[in-house]
């Protein structure tokens, strides 16, 4: 872990732990889990996969409520760490793995999921100080706020099973509407978009037939 003060919250029945190193739990977040556990009902066997994950509770609530297995993966060790704690602390740790690493280092190119959950940074790099008490590298979504969203697309292209559901959460300011008007052309479609206080989840299918 880290020598900052470790602290949690609850984040639906589950109790989170992190601290200052990691981008801290956001409640309202929950209702990302929410939509992939819903999505889950309907989706193909198999694990789901949590991108981007932090100290890994929107997809241990997920992979909870859908009763799953789960890979996360996420580039902070800190926030890995945390992550394999929130894991045990939930008694989940025999079907949750946490990788560390970057996204093409971290996922074979055969890997398959049944959902894929994206939680990646969407503020744009000169709004970054807006947020002093979030740490930048956490939120830093590049110039437009968008880098790493088309990073999670292409992974949800890539690694999606036939059939299977992604649940991304990306900003306010159009950026739903910009990640549903670049699915044309890729093998993905779009289920529906739910505005939240702050940003939006941007619910995708894999069609079964590609």
């Amino acid at each position: 872990m880290t020598s900052l003060s470790t602290q949690a919250l609850a984040f639906g029945h589950l109790t989170i732990a992190y601290d200052g190193s990691v981008l801290h739990p956001r409640p309202w977040t929950a209702r990302q889990s929410a939509l992939a556990a819903e999505l889950a009902a309907s989706a193909p066997d198999g694990a789901m996969l949590e991108i981007f994950s932090g100290v890994g509770h929107i997809g241990l609530l997920a992979a909870a409520q859908a009763g799953r297995d789960l890979v996360q993966v996420d580039a902070n060790p800190a926030a890995c760490a945390f992550a394999e704690t929130n894991a045990a602390a939930a008694e989940l740790a025999v079907s949750v793995t946490v990788r560390c690493g970057m996204l093409e280092d971290a996922l074979e190119p055969h890997e398959r999921f049944a959902v894929v959950i994206a939680d990646p940074p969407w503020v744009p790099s000169d709004e970054v100080t807006r947020y002093p008490d979030d740490p930048p590298f956490a939120i830093d979504g590049g110039s437009s706020g968008m880098d790493l969203v088309w990073s999670s697309l292409d992974v949800i292209e890539h690694h999606l099973a036939p059939g299977g559901y992604a649940v991304v959460q990306v900003g306010p300011d159009g950026q739903a509407d910009a990640l549903v008007g670049a699915l044309d052309g890729r093998a993905l479609e779009h289920v529906s978009v739910e505005r939240l206080d702050r940003g939006a989840l941007v619910a995708l299918v894999s069609p079964t037939r590609r």
